[in-house]
């Protein structure tokens, strides 16, 4: 199982069995290089630790332990967890800043205590079997153990083909569970036990006027990144070019100056390539930087990209595993600007909510009229973003309000319950027996701790998309290379007074977006970073790659095997095909799902191994295309 995910911590392993529990760690050394060897244990040896990630508060926590009496024998911020735990038991984690999954193991008391951090940066997984609890990192380290355990989850398909993620517990292995963020897992004598520790409330609100909130956001985002920084090995920043990621430049620059290194990845896509915006924050503050432009490959990176996940890949995967790769040439520790949409307020649907009540106010008759004589007629583009995209996004979102709103934008481009009606198998929606992929959304919006639509998207945002999609490709593409990535945004201390900022305070309509981040950005950025649209690049790579896709989705997707194993109806499957061969209908992203899909049942379900699956994309991708087929 440790060799398995070698790759997230090459530097150091280490082992400690006890009767009838046995536990492995691969050690990425950052802390306390020479003396952080794990386990750690207590004074007496009768509780021990492991831990992935990092405590960023231990040595305020060190010097409240020894105050205590406890005796440390090392610098470690993991040995941190083994006094706090006998000090606080379960209340530990309340006290506790930082991204991390640890192991506690209480001799005495026969239990072990397991923990993910507050958003879920650091992944856990676990299963159960004939009175046996296995628990890992990544879910290869799992089937390592137990290889019976590939299996496809029916209803994680599901939720893949329509939202593009799988939301904790479901894993695409039947028998495999994700530990959800903000919970612990405490097994005691054969007892299992599941619990949320932690949530965020976006209540009451602040009374600050704007400049006494931006103050304080400005002195506590100083704060979270000078502890994020803390390490015993050199530190690194992404910089994209956007106002999330060089924000944090910004505010390391000052804590560390010439020593911070940045590091940006380009994509040549129309205006979408972030290079120069980048190199411009990286000349303000001075910073060694290094910078790539990449084409990406879906046949060279796709089996590598599934892999490292264990899941179906996003087109963001694509673009971390290039960038981290080359970062990882040069530090052990690099932070990123992840959580600043959902915290700021950055995604167009936050500004569209109130645009759409607006419309669906229009009398329906004439919002029919509009959307068969109008909509219905234009031509798809097949560009990212494209007009008609943004017409007809409209048109759908405003027929619903509230939690299915926030569900059927997420599924727009994707594969709606029109589609998977279609795409469906009799017998894989008998598999699935009537459960909506995304009915946790809904529930998510209702039970929100916030009376602003805006509020109540940020939280369903917070709490699955987040750790569900772009936390767990930040983490397997960076730790697939021995990086570990931090995201200073994401300190539960930060993030629980930036909840409570009030929404209008952040969303000022479509054309202010980020308004109070803006604002912070005009006292240390620069003038190009702030007049710059959103861009991000991953959205836009089954655009750039429309070639690759056109070879590989006949060769892949018509000789489908989620279609030979009852999962897909291979009529539609080519339908799809053949209209977007055709550009009579733009299905790129949906093309783009069902060729990760497709790989990743390759991968685990037909049990190839990476190589060989990428030998087979190859020879594939020389197979006649569609239109020879006819």
């Amino acid at each position: 199982m440790c060799e398995a995910i070698h790759h997230r911590g090459p530097d150091d392993w280490g082992t400690l069995v006890d009767g009838g529990v046995g536990l492995g760690m691969r050690r990425l050394s950052i802390i306390d290089v020479a003396g952080g060897h794990q386990p750690i244990g207590n004074e007496d040896g009768s509780v021990q630790v492991m831990l992935n990630g990092e405590i960023y508060n231990h040595e305020e926590l060190h010097r409240l332990l020894v105050d205590r009496g406890h005796a440390f024998r090392t610098r470690s911020d993991t040995e941190v967890l083994v006094h706090l735990y006998e000090e606080e038991g379960e209340r530990m984690l309340q006290r506790l800043r930082g991204m991390f999954a640890f192991a506690i193991w209480d001799r005495r008391r026969q239990r072990l205590f397991v923990a993910r951090d507050h958003f879920g940066q650091k992944p856990l997984f676990y299963t159960e079997r004939n009175g046996e609890l296995a628990l890992a990192s990544e879910i290869k380290a799992l089937l390592a153990h137990d290889p019976s355990l590939a299996q496809l989850d029916p209803h994680a398909l599901d939720q893949y083909l329509t939202l593009r993620f799988v939301q904790a517990p479901d894993t695409f292995f039947r028998g495999i569970r994700a530990l959800p963020p903000a919970h612990f897992l405490s097994w005691e004598r054969g007892v299992t036990r599941v619990e949320r520790y932690w949530d965020l409330s976006y209540g009451p609100k602040w009374t600050y006027s704007e400049d006494e909130t931006l103050e304080r956001i400005d002195e506590l985002l100083a704060e979270t990144v000078r502890i994020h920084l803390t390490s015993d090995v050199p530190v690194g920043a992404f910089l994209s070019g956007g106002l999330d990621s060089t924000l944090i430049v910004s505010y390391a620059a000052r804590v560390l100056g010439p020593e911070l290194r940045t590091f940006s990845m380009g994509i040549p896509y129309r205006d979408l390539n972030e290079l120069p915006a980048a190199a411009a924050v990286a000349k303000r503050y001075g910073t060694r930087h290094f910078a790539e432009e990449v084409m990406p490959s879906v046949g060279e990176d796709l089996p590598r990209l599934v892999s490292a996940l264990d899941e179906p890949a996003d087109p963001l995967s694509i673009c971390l595993l290039h960038l981290a790769r080359m970062t990882a040439r040069e530090v052990k520790v690099v932070l990123g600007g992840d959580g600043g949409d959902e915290l700021f307020g950055g995604y167009d649907r936050y500004a569209a909510d109130r645009w759409l009540d607006a419309y669906r106010a229009v009398p329906a008759v004439v919002r029919d009229l509009v959307s068969t004589q109008v909509l219905g007629r234009l031509p798809d583009q097949f560009t990212f973003k494209s007009f008609t995209h943004k017409l007809r996004w409209v048109d759908q979102m405003a027929r619903k309000t509230g939690g299915e709103r926030y569900a059927a934008s997420m599924q727009f481009f994707w594969f709606n319950e029109a589609a998977r009606a279609e795409l469906y198998t009799p017998g894989f929606r008998a598999q699935l027996g009537g459960r909506r992929p995304e009915a946790y959304l809904v529930d998510l919006y209702g039970k929100a701790d916030a009376t602003d639509a805006v509020d109540r998207m940020m939280y369903v945002d917070v709490m699955s998309r987040l750790p569900g999609q772009s936390l767990m490709i930040l983490d397997r593409a960076t730790m697939a290379y021995s990086l570990e990535s931090r995201a200073p945004f994401l300190d539960p201390r930060f993030a629980e007074f930036m909840a409570r900022v009030p929404a209008g305070l952040k969303v000022r309509g479509p054309k202010r977006l980020r308004h109070l981040e803006r604002r912070l950005g005009e006292r240390y950025l620069p003038r190009e970073v702030l007049e710059r649209q959103k861009q991000g690049f991953a959205s836009p790579l089954m655009y750039i790659m429309e070639d690759e896709v056109r070879s590989l989705a006949p060769s892949l997707l018509l000789g489908s095997e989620l279609v030979r194993d009852g999962y897909l109806e291979a009529s539609t499957v080519r339908r799809l095909v053949d209209e977007h061969l055709g550009r009579r209908r733009d299905h790129g992203s949906r093309i783009w799902l069902l060729l990760s899909a497709e790989v990743w049942y390759r991968r685990y379900i037909g049990g190839r191994s990476a190589p060989d699956l990428a030998a087979e994309i190859a020879e594939r991708r020389r197979s006649p295309s569609l239109e020879q087929v006819g």
